[in-house]
């Protein structure tokens, strides 16, 4: 409610006084083609992350072993 200012009250909006902040994160799973797909499903049934999010899946040079990455923002504050 706004009260007169010669009264010498301060107006208030009841809006939040603090913004949400937000980051860029990046997440990185290495793993089998397996193992890193079942990280990607588990994720996703938490509700964190949407499959179609992740990176196509990439070699990483070594036996047996590929990455995906995910980057989001996140709120921190």
């Amino acid at each position: 409610m706004f009260q007169d200012s010669s009264q010498g009250a301060v107006a208030s909006t009841d809006l939040p006084t603090t913004v949400p902040q937000f980051e860029v994160v990046r997440h990185m799973v290495f793993g089998s083609l397996d193992g890193v797909q079942h990280t990607i499903r588990l994720l996703h049934r938490l509700n964190y992350a949407e499959p179609n999010d992740w990176s196509r899946l990439l070699s990483t040079g070594r036996p047996n072993e590929v990455m995906a990455i995910l980057t989001r923002r996140v709120r921190v504050g």
